[in-house]
């Protein structure tokens, strides 16, 4: 058993923010903990494009519209001020001030501003397509130099542990429910701890895996949402899950990020035959709409004229030593599976992002649960409403990694924080009637059954009736899972079924729900009739 004042479970930008800041206190114990092996490793590695800054002729008041513009009218405007005005000072403290990133400049020395899709300005600052990268390499290599954080990998949650759920006090039944750590699974022990803590911090990035085609790494398959579920956080915006409209569609590449950023630079999308046809759908925006219009534009092609794949041209519009100085992640991807990009087309289509919802936050982070914060993509803090801003998730975790450590120390200043939860207190967690050994196999094959659900039911666009279907097979299969999960030894990808079974019914409920079209929620059936693709 560990204990610990900060318990903050996942690695990316916002919960290694939230560590480096928690840091500064020589006196704070935090725990940090992934379930890679690598600690670099989480969504915000591949963050392509870029995160904003601070554009020349740029404002916050223009980066708020922007925002709020995107957003369709469900953004919290409170939540985009914050952004817009704490977001470049803290740019330049922690990225460049603290780790040490060197985002791109011009010749002269000042810094390189990209274009991106609904960005009125030109305000995106980059380190050549793998900005996430640079950010995460230099976030964990100020992390190891902190004492007070103790970094653990391979380091799975399984549940977060919350009175009166898993206390022995039946008392403890007639309070509101409080976050006390989480139970932690050892991937290389292959045994389960108790983390005590007085404040936990979920991190733990996006859902994009509970989808057949995702740009997202493995690890996003929503552990953190779906444990703030079982807890009973309160879950809001869960309908709106972004599909990035191109992702490479290459055997052996299939996923991989084609960035915003090469639309920025002038790209054009083509059907196969070579025919623009994003003015049909935007005539104002054109290949800049943001990106729920653009990806409903490129399902819609390949369902109506059966293509298995749209082309993204950065050839025609860029020079070819450009293309490798600015994409150099890209040409090099692309070159590997014979694609070179400064000569010919990219196959692309569409595949699940960003997820826009999550665990309902204060403007510090705080969820419904005492003593639990949520940031990063796991929470909801209003920001992004129906539909994502490029690049503001990185600029999200900086900001509300940073507000969540200041609210956290301000409460350990004020002696406003429990005590840590004793071993008596806590039960153990109890293997002892686990017959079964996890089948890698049959999880595999349950993973994929979701993923196919998903895809086919609640995706790019939805219906009752496919809505409805979907949650009947959920229910199913989240029955058949919690069977074999009480009977079976656990094992990370049985944690991650578990997981994504619940998530994948969160987010299906709540799209059937909402049945007016807005954003990334785009439904065939909507009530309203509105933001529809003729």
């Amino acid at each position: 058993m560990k204990t610990t004042d900060v318990l903050i479970i996942g690695s990316g930008i916002a919960g290694a923010t939230a560590a480096l800041k928690l840091a500064q206190n020589p006196r704070r114990r935090i725990i940090l903990i992934t379930r890679d092996p690598d600690p670099h490793e989480s969504n915000s590695r591949y963050a392509q494009g870029g995160i904003i800054g601070r554009g020349q002729d740029d404002s916050a008041d223009l980066l708020v519209a922007d925002i709020l513009a995107a957003g369709a009218g469900a953004s919290l405007p409170s939540a985009a001020r914050i952004l817009a005005e704490e977001g470049p000072a803290l740019l330049q403290e922690v990225l460049i001030g603290t780790a040490g990133i060197a985002f791109d400049h011009e010749k002269d020395g000042t810094l390189e501003f990209g274009q991106e899709g609904a960005h009125s300005r030109r305000r995106i600052l980059h380190v050549g397509d793998g900005t996430g990268r640079a950010i995460m390499d230099g976030l964990v290599a100020a992390l190891r130099k902190c004492p007070n954080v103790e970094l653990l990998t391979e380091a799975t949650a399984v549940d977060l542990i919350t009175y009166p759920h898993h206390s022995r006090d039946p008392l403890a039944a007639y309070e509101p429910i409080a976050c006390h750590g989480a139970y932690v699974f050892d991937r290389k022990g292959k045994s389960i701890h108790r983390t005590l803590a007085a404040v936990s911090v979920l991190a733990t990035g996006g859902i994009g895996r509970i989808y057949r085609n995702t740009t997202n790494p493995q690890g996003a398959r929503g552990d953190g949402l779906a444990m703030a579920s079982r807890a009973g956080a309160r879950i809001i915006n869960a309908e709106y899950v972004q599909f990035h409209p191109t992702a490479l569609s290459v055997p052996g590449a299939e996923g991989f990020l084609i960035s915003e950023a090469v639309r920025g630079e002038g790209a054009v999308l083509l059907t196969p035959e070579g025919r623009p046809f994003m003015e049909k759908y935007s005539p104002e925006w054109k290949d800049l709409a943001p990106r729920d219009v653009v990806a409903r534009a490129i399902h819609t092609e390949m369902e109506a004229h059966d293509y298995s794949y749209v082309l993204l041209d950065i050839a025609t519009h860029m020079p070819a030593a450009k293309i490798k100085q600015r994409f150099p992640n890209i040409y090099s991807e692309c070159k590997r599976v014979g694609i070179d990009i400064t000569r010919e087309s990219i196959p692309v289509v569409p595949a699940a992002h960003y997820f826009c919802g999550g665990v309902s936050v204060d403007e510090w982070g705080h969820s419904s649960i005492a003593n639990l914060y949520a940031v990063g993509e796991v929470s909801c803090t209003g920001l992004h409403g129906a539909n994502r801003l490029a690049s503001t998730s990185l600029l999200e975790g900086l900001v509300w990694g940073t507000r969540a450590a200041r609210d956290i120390e301000a409460r350990f200043t004020a002696n406003q924080n429990p005590a840590i939860p004793t071993r008596a207190d806590v039960p153990a967690w109890d293997e002892s009637n686990l017959t079964q050994e996890s089948d890698p196999a049959l999880i595999q094959g349950d993973m994929q059954t979701i993923q196919n659900i998903m895809w086919h039911y609640v995706g790019l666009v939805r219906s009752g009736d496919r809505l409805s279907r979907a949650i009947r097979e959920l229910r199913h299969m989240q029955n058949e899972t919690e069977t074999f999960y009480r009977k079976t030894k656990l094992s990370d990808g049985l944690i991650g079924l578990r997981n994504a079974v619940e998530v994948g019914l969160v987010v299906g409920e709540a799209a059937r729900h909402n049945r007016q079209s807005r954003g990334c929620h785009f439904r065939s059936d909507s009530v309203d009739g509105g933001d529809r693709l003729l």
